[in-house]
C-alpha cells in the first residue's frame, strides 16, 4: 500500500495559489484515473481528505491512499502521522508531493531522504513522523536561475508573500504542465516503479 500526501492549504482562499500545488496534482491524478474531484471524503478523525483507489502495478495489484491535509500546510505532520498509524504505512511507502521555492518553475526533482529546505510543511511531517526518509516529489515552482542569477528565497523579497500568492499570467501554461507532469510521475511510480519515474521525469 502506498501513501501519497499532496501539501497545501484547505479553503476557497489558497485553491489557485503556488503552495497548493501537491493539492494540485492529486487532484489531477485522481482525475486522470477516471474519478473526479468529488471523490474526496472528509476524515475529520484524520485531519484530511482521503480518497482510496487500485492500481495495477508490474508486481500486481496495489491499494493507493491519496490525502490532502486539512490542517494547513505549517502542521501537515499532525495528519501525515494519523494517516500512517491508521493505514499501517512504513516510511518508504510515503510520497509527499509539495513545491518547492529553489526549484525553477516547471522543473520536477524526485528524491528519498535529505532537508526540508525551509518548507515548513515537510519541516511538520519530519517532526510528527520522526524521520526524513519518505518519498518527495518536489514541485518547482521558483524563478529561473544560472551563475549570474541567485536562486529561488534570495531572488523573492518575500517569500511567505510569493508562495501564497497565485500564479501570473505568463506563469500559467508552465504551472498547467507542472501539474500535469506530477501527475504522470505519480502515476508511472505506482505502475513502473519510483525509479522509472525518477529517470523519466527527473528534470537534468
Amino acid at each position: 500500500m502506498k501513501l501519497i500526501v499532496g501539501l497545501g492549504n484547505p479553503g476557497e482562499k489558497y485553491v489557485n495559489t503556488r503552495h497548493n500545488c501537491g493539492f494540485m496534482v492529486v487532484d489531477h491524478l485522481l482525475k486522470e484515473l477516471g474519478t473526479s474531484k468529488d471523490d474526496w471524503d472528509s476524515n475529520k478523525k484524520l485531519k484530511s481528505d482521503i480518497a482510496a483507489f487500485t492500481v495495477k502495478t508490474d508486481s500486481g495489484d496495489e491499494k493507493v491512499i491519496l490525502a490532502k491535509p486539512q490542517t494547513f500546510m505549517n502542521e501537515s505532520g499532525q495528519s501525515v502521522h494519523l494517516l500512517m498509524q491508521f493505514y499501517k504505512i512504513a516510511a518508504e511507502d510515503l510520497w509527499i508531493v509539495y513545491d518547492e521555492l529553489d526549484l525553477p518553475l516547471g522543473t520536477l526533482k524526485i528524491r528519498n531522504g535529505g532537508a526540508a529546505a525551509g518548507h515548513h510543511g515537510v519541516e511538520s511531517i519530519m517532526e510528527h513522523v520522526g524521520t526524513d526518509k519518505f518519498w518527495r516529489f518536489r514541485l518547482g515552482i521558483g524563478t529561473s536561475h544560472d551563475k549570474e542569477h541567485a536562486i529561488g528565497r534570495q531572488v523573492i523579497r518575500d517569500a511567505k508573500e510569493f508562495v501564497l500568492g497565485t500564479f501570473n499570467q505568463s506563469e500559467q501554461g508552465k504551472a498547467r504542465e507542472l501539474v500535469k507532469h506530477g501527475s504522470k510521475a505519480l502515476e508511472t511510480g505506482l505502475e513502473k516503479g519510483i525509479e522509472a519515474a525518477m529517470n523519466r521525469f527527473n528534470s537534468k
